[in-house]
């Protein structure tokens, strides 16, 4: 897995073989995050995690705990911790390489990974946004439908898939000076900023991008 953005030099090895021409198809892969899909899937149901493959790169969005951006970048059709289901051809785009990166980094901005949601914006709304912004249509009704049946029924659900977002840092507790608070905010520092240090956290990269060292971002098989 390669985090977004990429350098000059590893882009040049994936040109595609089309003479030189900007022209590039746009597919969105779609992967299984539970092994239930294998007997709904048939019914027009599944729960399903997707990524738009162009210039021979894929991005995905997932979730972490910081304002920055969700936005990632894999081998086509091999996002780590899903199974790989199919290939949908949604059209094409005359943009270019560095025209495409210069639509991700703006398109990224709007897709902090503090941001994500189960049902309300998900990696299939990521893709569909990127599909309709490329194409003017949007991704097939089936990749992202639970998520739409969800939002009518979110009071059925778990309170975790409730909530706006994914799960921020702790606040410091309130206390008072005389009952040993002292200790107990070292201690809750402490223990945020080894976590912090723990996930070798964001990194600064240009266009305002930003992405994570080591483990970018946690997928939606994680917040189910």
């Amino acid at each position: 897995m390669r985090f977004f953005p990429w350098s000059s030099s590893s882009s040049s090895d994936k040109e595609q073989g089309s003479g030189g021409s900007n022209h590039a198809f746009l597919y969105l892969n779609v992967y299984d995050l539970t092994p239930i899909n294998n007997y709904i899937y048939w019914f027009g149901l599944g729960i399903f995690h997707s990524g738009i493959e162009v210039h021979g790169l894929e991005y995905g969005f997932g979730a972490h705990e910081y304002p920055s951006s969700g936005v990632f970048e894999v081998e086509p059709r091999r996002c780590t911790g899903f199974i790989f289901r199919r290939s949908v051809l949604l059209g094409s785009t005359s943009m270019s390489r560095s025209e495409f990166r210069s639509f991700m980094e703006h398109l990224s901005a709007k897709y902090h990974g503090d941001t994500y949601h189960l049902i309300a914006k998900n990696c299939n709304h990521f893709t569909d946004d990127i599909c309709l912004q490329l194409t003017g249509k949007p991704i097939p009704a089936w990749v992202n439908r639970m998520a739409r049946l969800g939002s009518f029924c979110n009071c059925l659900l778990p309170h975790r898939m409730q909530i706006t977002a994914v799960r921020h840092l702790p606040d410091h507790p309130a206390c008072s000076d005389d009952d040993g608070s002292d200790s107990v905010a070292s201690s809750t520092t402490a223990g945020i900023e080894e976590e912090v240090a723990d996930h070798n956290q964001l990194i600064s990269a240009s266009g305002g991008v930003a992405i994570l060292k080591g483990r970018p971002v946690r997928l939606a098989r994680e917040l189910l």
